[in-house]
């Protein structure tokens, strides 16, 4: 025979306690990914309420979504031309970080980064209202 009974178990040994070994570990990697670190969740878990005054203080707002942080922003300050500037520089820069905007009222926006999950829409309410205005 070319093979015998004696050398198969040899061999076959070394295999079990290496897949034990590769079981064990696997498990210790599991329990550590489970783990996660609830200080980075509450930090970014921060929202800003924003009324600008002037175009000047929109690279502000920037800022704060760069930080990972959500805004709604008010416009009712500012004239309609500048409010148009401040939602196209938002828009602008909501894209370039892969984020959101939401209009939430006439002149009332949220600004969100990446991270932030937003769902469901009031939209229905602006069609109601301009409906219930033109009666």
């Amino acid at each position: 025979m070319f093979f015998e009974f004696d050398e198969y178990e040899e061999v076959d040994e070394p295999v079990r306690r290496q897949s034990e070994q590769m079981d064990t570990e696997q498990t210790e990697t599991k329990s550590k990914d489970n783990v996660v670190s609830l200080t980075s969740i509450q930090q970014d878990a921060k929202m800003v309420l924003c009324e600008p005054q002037d175009y000047d203080e929109t690279q502000e707002l920037a800022d704060y979504l760069k930080k990972r942080q959500s805004i709604v922003v008010n416009l009712q300050r500012l004239d309609s031309q500048t409010g148009r500037r401040v939602v196209d520089f938002l828009s602008g820069t909501v894209y370039a970080l892969n984020g959101n905007i939401q209009r939430l009222g006439q002149q009332t926006f949220l600004c969100t980064p990446e991270h932030v999950n937003i769902s469901g829409t009031i939209s229905q309410l602006f069609e109601e209202d301009e409906q219930f205005n033109r009666k």
